[in-house]
């Protein structure tokens, strides 16, 4: 019995793509190239566009996926699901197994000013200085200190986790979590592994 990953929902000015959260990507490439030449059906002359919307897809699994719906359909494709990173782009949350985690290495200290995205984990072989920002749909990890903003989990993966070799920022965030750190109160953590535990910002 096949399992459908993909609902379709034709609606006046758009149809609906809902892909299932649990959904492998190697089962919803398949699904749309069986189901795609039946949905063409609908189309005469008309484009009516198409909304992607459900599971949080990486970068090039869109990209991916809309190449096989224009390759088949020659239409507008869209997708409700955030595109990047950052706290304002987080739409839904959801979990995966960090463990296996793409993982970017960046080898120098980061300065004021500069500003550093990726999908997957990122690790910075120096300082992240003040002023800067790190953004990661998964872990970051800071070998030396961490002074600026990172953000960890940043498409909403609470399983995230951050960890610098010494935490100096006052503010950090996991997810949609943000921790205000107040540094008249708090001591300087040496080795910190920040994760989140009952929707708060933990700092062993």
């Amino acid at each position: 019995m096949k399992i459908n990953n993909i609902g379709i929902n034709l609606k006046k000015d758009r149809i609906v793509l809902k892909i299932a959260e649990k959904a492998e990507f190697i089962e919803i490439v398949e699904e749309l190239k069986r189901k795609l030449p039946e949905l063409k059906k609908f189309y005469n002359d008309e484009k009516t566009p198409i909304l992607v919307s459900g599971k949080v897809l990486k970068n090039k699994e869109m990209d991916e996926i809309k190449k096989i719906i224009q390759n088949i359909i020659e239409v507008e494709v869209d997708f409700e699901i955030p595109k990047t990173l950052g706290l304002h782009s987080i739409k839904k949350t959801f979990n995966k197994n960090i463990e296996i985690s793409e993982t970017k290495f960046h080898r120098g200290s980061l300065r004021s000013g500069q500003r550093m995205e990726v999908e997957g984990s990122l690790v910075i072989l120096g300082d992240v200085n003040s002023g800067a920002e790190v953004i990661a749909s998964d872990n970051i990890v800071v070998l030396g200190a961490l002074r600026g903003l990172a953000h960890a989990g940043a498409k909403g993966n609470k399983e995230a986790i951050i960890s610098a070799g010494l935490l100096d920022t006052v503010q950090m965030r996991i997810a949609d979590i943000v921790k205000e750190i107040n540094r008249d109160e708090e001591i300087l953590h040496k080795l910190a592994y920040c994760y989140v535990e009952d929707s708060k910002i933990i700092i062993d």
